[in-house]
């Protein structure tokens, strides 16, 4: 049985990290089954983060793939493409790529 889909309020008001099951599943309308699926075999179009034995998406990354924004419901940073901002202002309104960080080495 597949729980009701989130409304688009319910995915911009989630935290900075949400589990695959039952949260992206349910924003994308996608069974327990198929979202652990399409994580194994890595064909979901974001990154999942497995700590312990569940596995985590970040929001920012739901967000851009759904193509909703926290601006569109007047939350965040108001930019404009035209604006008389200066660089640093227009530089802090550009999505941030995501950063990769690697295990610390053994020595």
């Amino acid at each position: 049985m597949t729980a009701p889909a989130l409304t688009i309020a319910e995915i911009l008001d989630l935290p900075a990290v949400v589990p695959l099951w039952p949260t992206v599943g349910r924003a994308l309308d996608q069974s327990e089954s198929t979202i652990y699926q399409l994580a194994k075999q890595g064909r979901l179009p974001f990154e999942c983060v497995r700590l312990g034995r569940r596995r985590y998406v970040r929001t920012v990354d739901l967000h851009r793939f759904l193509g909703v924004s926290p601006r569109d419901a007047g939350v965040g940073p108001a930019c404009e493409a035209g604006s008389a901002a200066g660089n640093d202002e227009e530089a802090a309104c550009e999505a941030a790529s995501p950063v990769e960080q690697s295990a610390p080495t053994a020595k």
